[in-house]
């Protein structure tokens, strides 16, 4: 009789609508990934701080080189590689990798079975970044750039990234039957990639049958594919994920999106002569890579093109939304930083912005202001749902914006001023016939550089101690999203 009566009150029983079951299975993908993205995430703002401070000495460096000269750990040559090593594996890729894992659960809609695979990839990944930083201030490393960690650090990313990578594709295999979204194939092309091209260089720079200008070849190839090949992957991923997502309507072309992927993916990795142009290689070497970074144009275009007819009629977002003024920074900063790039690549242009600050600026425009402020949105958008409950300050998210966004800004802006003037007085041996004549050139730029990170730091301590709250759950209760300024119809996706 109980069991009859059971029955009837499941027979009875309102039937669960489709948005309840899809709140229901979002929720319970949340909290497969929650402890393996906010590893990640905690993680990686914890090395974002150490490469402020890093970055900051090494630009007082830049005009007072006896600043701090008594020991040799913090010598120009060893704090340089290690503040752009954290900010590239301690800050940029765990970072990529929460967010990756995040999206594709959700797009994939599968639930993380085994969550010891991403966590126990974490602990290996940040014992070698550790291992990497200690290993290049002692001045045990390789002379070749973002590749300065010596072997043993080099095997531990190796092996944890690739824990990732298999983890991803497995995910990717076993997703729901539909449509696969363009950011899953950015991220399934990271997954894939970024292993790949790591053991490849490392094995080859250490080969015995590999000697002289070889080696800085594939350094550059390396170097130039893990800015295509994960930040920028990760970043337009994120950002096609995040923007129609935030404004509730979907991207504007499909198709447009995958020619862009397609179209970068074919021509990004010939471009990576383009850092040797006029060096002791084949003259066909660079010219190949200076055609395919031109050609890079179509994907720059169709990502511009798309954003921008997505967010048409939406733009007020940008106002409201700090994912949406996060993620759209990093947009036209990713546009802008690919234009910058190609015309800097041009034979013309090349005598004056090659080993100058220029070079450091198109780094750091991509690196940071693209990628950085990619993640940032992210991050705002993400944890809210791993966590229970809002952002706690939305003056706080503001400060950080401005903080982070004037202060790379103009860092970017005087790192290629400072190269156009380095490279012209180079290039003018008669005027500048001395090194120091040139150094006396940009000096007012490079102490310039010294202010630009102090918004910039204050603005990681603002993120950090906004983000520990969270952590701890001491934000605003779940529900409305928070937000620069009120929507009076509509808000933030969930």
């Amino acid at each position: 009789m109980p069991e009859t009566l059971t029955m009837q009150k499941a027979a009875t029983a309102p039937a669960m609508t489709d948005a309840e079951i899809e709140w229901i299975d979002r929720s319970l993908i949340d909290a497969s990934v929650r402890t393996p993205v906010m590893f990640f995430f905690t993680t990686a703002q914890t090395w974002l701080l150490a490469a402020t401070l890093i970055g900051f000495v090494c630009s007082i460096k830049l005009y007072w080189p006896t600043f701090l000269g008594d020991w040799s750990f913090l010598t120009f040559g060893r704090l340089w590689p290690a503040y752009t090593n954290i900010l590239v594996y301690g800050w940029g890729l765990p970072a990529g990798i929460g967010t990756a894992i995040w999206m594709t659960a959700r797009l994939c809609r599968v639930v993380l079975k085994s969550q010891w695979i991403p966590i126990i990839s974490g602990i290996f990944w940040n014992i070698g970044v550790t291992v990497g930083v200690i290993a290049v201030l002692a001045g045990n490393m390789q002379p070749y750039e973002l590749l300065e960690f010596p072997r043993a650090a080099s095997v531990l990313l190796f092996i944890a990234y690739a824990l990732i990578g298999a983890w991803g594709v497995v995910m990717y295999q076993n997703r729901r039957p539909g449509h696969v979204y363009i950011s899953m194939w950015y991220f399934v092309g990271a997954f894939f990639w970024f292993p790949w091209l790591y053991a490849s260089a490392n094995v080859m720079v250490g080969s015995s049958h590999i000697h002289g200008v070889v080696h800085a070849a594939i350094a550059a190839w390396y170097a130039q594919g893990l800015l295509g090949y994960f930040f920028a992957s990760v970043g337009l991923g994120a950002i096609y994920y995040l923007i129609p997502k935030v404004i509730g309507r979907p991207i504007h072309s499909y198709h447009l999106a995958l020619l862009g992927f397609w179209s970068f993916e074919l021509f990004w990795g010939l471009t990576g002569m383009v850092r040797y142009t006029g060096g002791p290689f084949p003259v066909w070497y660079s010219s190949l890579s200076i055609a395919a970074l031109i050609l890079v144009l179509i994907p720059v275009g169709t990502v511009g093109v798309n954003i921008l007819m997505t967010m048409r009629k939406h733009t007020y977002m940008v106002y409201h939304s700090p994912t949406v003024r996060f993620t759209m920074y990093g947009t036209v900063a990713w546009i802008v930083g690919m234009l910058i790039m190609i015309l800097g690549s041009v034979r013309e242009m090349d005598p004056y912005t090659h080993f100058t600050q220029f070079s450091i600026g198109t780094f750091h425009l991509l690196v940071y202001a693209f990628f950085s402020m990619t993640m940032f949105g992210a991050m705002y958008y993400i944890v809210p749902r791993l966590v229970g409950c809002e952002w706690l300050s939305a003056s706080f998210i503001r400060l950080h914006f401005w903080g982070a966004g004037y202060g790379i800004g103009f860092m970017i802006l005087l790192l290629i001023v400072s190269g156009c003037v380095q490279g012209g007085c180079w290039n003018d041996p008669v005027s500048y016939p001395h090194a120091t004549d040139v150094m006396d050139q940009i000096m007012p730029y490079l102490r310039g550089m010294s202010l630009a990170w102090i918004p910039l730091g204050i603005a990681h301590l603002l993120f950090f101690i906004h983000f520990i709250a969270m952590v701890l759950r001491l934000g605003q209760p779940s529900g409305e999203p928070t937000l620069f300024a009120p929507i009076e119809e509509g808000g933030e996706a969930h």
